[in-house]
């Protein structure tokens, strides 16, 4: 049963990490939007493919996402996402407990 619960965990965590490898995307696709993206966070355009790899990365371009209601409608409509399965797939991927 433990080991049924484990893989379950796994799932949900690569769609949150899916989610935010689109949101990365969707901000890499407009350079004004990745310019800013990339001064808040500090990170040089060279290091974001590693830095993709990081799940805590990963939720801080969710947390970056979400800080914006605009950007989010905008990244929701885009993909077809509701904006409370962008919430979702950021307390996954940073281990908040609504997110399991």
């Amino acid at each position: 049963m433990k080991r049924a619960k484990h893989k379950v965990a796994g799932t949900h965590r690569e769609a949150a990490e899916a989610v935010a490898v689109m949101a990365l995307s969707y901000l890499a696709a407009d350079h004004e939007q990745l310019g800013r993206f990339l001064a808040v966070t500090g990170i040089g355009p060279e290091r974001i493919r590693e830095a993709a790899r990081d799940r805590s990365f990963l939720a801080g371009v969710l947390d970056y996402l979400a800080s914006d209601e605009p950007l989010l409608l905008a990244f929701a409509r885009a993909t077809e996402l509701q904006p409370a399965e962008v919430a979702k797939a950021r307390a996954i991927l940073s281990d908040h407990p609504d997110g399991s």
